[in-house]
């Protein structure tokens, strides 16, 4: 097993969305997600981490270390399962596997899966192979100002009919031969919101990651996927997204001793909304470590409509902030 990171972090991470659907709300026809109250945009932790798998997916190429566990269409039963067979030599059934047994699984699964050291999993399923926090949090990320969802109406040149009898592709022809021009088309719909910056807040454990032996080399790989990641996920759905902005707050320590600081380090020397609470305008109270300024007197439609500043003279002691985008 690797080496864990030695140092606390929180991060700031700003990306935006201009003319697409950031994250679609299945409950609600696949619209753009909003707090009703505020009609301010959300985007959820899971679509955030489904793009960090997926930048390492690609990024990685199945990488001895670096493969993904939570995959699309995939049963984790099977990896799970897997790892079992592995370090145990079976594979036991539901609910017979032992302590030894189930921390020897477990360990593999964190050693072989990037995302279960990085974000923890639930593997006491099936096979069993216990349960992991993961070194790595995100929240939902929250749009800067209120957005616009659209539902737009499209037309398809084209449709998709099953046709009833058909046997064969002379068959299908036949059939469209037969039918009026306008039969032909079809009507579609579109959700999108014309432009939102969004925020999300994260926070990467150093005592969590003892459990998962989350590296350095694991830490780097995060800010590298955040950075990229969109650029790696185009869809016509999504629009065009971008990250816009990602701010590191490394707790180092202040003590002169140098095992006291190793410590702090760890445990980390202020509360994570002392960095992470950003204001949105000039912050009265001066605390503020991040600002994000509208420029704009009109909605904003890109990110040339925002300001942030930043403001390394109000950082506590002991906090190192890191532009990493």
């Amino acid at each position: 097993m690797k080496e864990s990171i030695k140092n606390r972090y929180d991060f700031l991470f700003l990306f935006d969305c201009e003319n697409g659907n950031p994250n679609g709300d299945p409950d609600a026809g696949n619209t753009p997600r909003v707090d009703p109250e505020d009609m301010h945009g959300l985007v959820s932790d899971v679509a955030i981490k489904r793009r960090v798998r997926n930048y390492v997916t690609a990024a990685k190429g199945g990488e001895n270390g670096f493969n993904i566990f939570v995959q699309h269409t995939t049963n984790l039963n099977t990896k799970i399962a897997l790892a079992h067979e592995t370090v145990n030599g079976k594979i036991p059934k539901k609910g017979e596997a032992n302590r030894a047994e189930v921390g020897k699984a477990k360990d593999w699964m964190c050693e072989n899966f990037y995302d279960v050291r990085t974000f923890g999993a639930v593997m006491s399923t099936g096979p069993n192979a216990g349960q992991v926090r993961g070194a790595v949090q995100v929240s939902f990320a929250r749009s800067i100002d209120p957005i616009l969802p659209l539902d737009l109406s499209l037309t398809r040149g084209a449709v998709a009919e099953d046709v009833s009898g058909a046997k064969t592709v002379a068959d299908y022809e036949k059939w469209e031969k037969e039918q009026p021009e306008e039969k032909l088309r079809t009507m579609g719909r579109k959700s999108l919101i014309p432009y939102g910056l969004y925020a999300s807040k994260g926070f990467v454990s150093a005592n969590l990651a003892r459990e998962t032996h989350f590296g350095e080399d694991d830490l780097s790989l995060l800010w590298e996927s955040l950075k990229n990641m969109y650029d790696l996920d185009r869809s016509a759905s999504k629009g065009v997204m971008a990250c816009r902005g990602l701010y590191v707050f490394k707790h180092v320590g202040t003590d002169s001793n140098a095992e006291q600081r190793v410590r702090q380090a760890m445990l980390g020397c202020a509360p994570a909304q002392a960095l992470l609470d950003f204001s949105t305008g000039v912050d009265p109270t001066g605390k503020a470590v991040i600002e994000i300024n509208r420029l704009s007197k009109t909605e904003p439609r890109t990110f040339r409509d925002y300001k942030v500043e930043i403001h390394k003279d109000r950082l506590p002691k002991g906090v190192e902030l890191i532009e990493m985008a």
